[in-house]
């Protein structure tokens, strides 16, 4: 089917579980507008909670595809791969990306998530960290870490522990490094903080006493060539095959400033997930959401909550008026076995 090009073109940044959903909705409601995805990354859409079963053997990047490439020709959704934004001109209702192409919208969809968030006195130890986000990160560490090898979790976040736990299933080791921001996107009192790290214990995993990190460094030599040395507070240190941050996620927003939207960490949009451009509309980790509840913006994590609010925005770009509800209990819950469980987790 030929394109129509005086039909509304709809734009949506980010290839993940928000975008993806707004694009499936939006073109159920509208046959005839023109769908844009843009894309970082070099694959399709792919669901990045099941990157862990890296370590089960599930290895070709073909198995963690959401949808087939004819799905994306067939519905007549256009997707633009490894394509930075480098800023929005909102007034303009364009887009510009890095390598000095500019794309015009009608609607904007912004669901770029975000990246994982490194302490300041980290930085200059990123040569030394793993990410786990992508499927090429997933496979870099897979390569890095020897079969019962140890893994290291600075800070350990809800992300960082689902990896853990599986490579705890599958004979590693995991050790904990706990900071103020473990069980991120939890919030547990720091006299409550023993109680989830024991629980943590119960599950397998190592808990190193609470300590704030200095740097990582290269430490190994011989068969542990690639081994990290962190450094801690006093002068203590441990040595791991890989070391990975595991702080929370920081919204990925800096192409967004100067486009007259406003922005906190995330940006703000109302309980509908619009801007304050009526053009410009937001889903997922990137977003601070209007709660009349807490009578103040708030970010809401999880694949169901992401997935929820990429329905959402589709609805009300479609001139719906529906507002999103999270339907998540945030509760950190230590089951009958002693370990913990977070709806963090669930992604079905």
């Amino acid at each position: 089917m030929a394109t129509n090009h005086h039909a509304p073109h709809i734009v949506i940044i980010g290839n993940g579980v928000a975008g993806n959903q707004a694009a499936a909705l939006i073109r159920r409601r509208d046959k005839e507008c023109r769908i844009t995805v843009i894309s970082a990354g070099a694959l399709l859409f792919y669901n990045r909670y099941e990157l862990p079963d890296v370590f089960r053997g599930r290895h070709d990047w073909r198995d963690y595809l959401v949808h087939t490439p004819e799905y994306y020709d067939d519905n007549r959704i256009t997707i633009r791969r490894k394509s930075l934004v480098s800023d929005i001109n909102a007034a303009n209702r364009t887009l510009h990306l890095e390598h000095r192409e500019e794309v015009r919208y009608d609607q904007l969809l912004v669901a770029t998530g975000g990246g994982g968030y490194l302490p300041e006195q980290l930085r200059d130890s990123l040569p030394h960290l793993h990410g786990f986000s992508t499927y090429r990160d997933a496979m870099a560490v897979h390569a890095a870490l020897p079969k019962g090898g140890r893994l290291t979790l600075l800070g350990g976040d809800m992300i960082g522990l689902d990896l853990g736990r599986t490579l705890v299933e599958t004979g590693y080791r995991v050790t904990v490094i706990p900071s103020e921001r473990s069980f991120w996107p939890h919030e547990i009192d720091a006299e409550e903080q023993p109680r989830y790290l024991a629980a943590l214990e119960t599950m397998g995993f190592e808990v190193f006493a609470p300590a704030s990190v200095e740097a990582v460094e290269a430490a190994g030599k011989g068969k542990r060539k690639g081994a990290k040395r962190v450094l801690l507070e006093g002068g203590k240190s441990l040595v791991a095959d890989v070391v990975m941050p595991a702080y929370g996620i920081a919204p990925a927003v800096d192409f967004m400033s100067a486009s007259g939207v406003d922005i906190e960490r995330g940006l703000l949009v109302s309980s509908q997930l619009q801007t304050t451009r009526p053009e410009i509309w937001a889903s997922g980790d990137v977003c601070q959401i209007w709660s009349e509840t807490h009578n103040a913006y708030r970010f809401y994590y999880g694949w169901k909550n992401v997935k929820k609010m990429g329905e959402v925005a589709a609805r009300n770009m479609m001139g719906d008026d529906t507002p999103f509800k999270s339907q998540v209990d945030e509760s950190l819950i230590i089951t009958k076995k002693g370990g913990i469980h977070s709806p963090f987790w669930e992604y079905q």
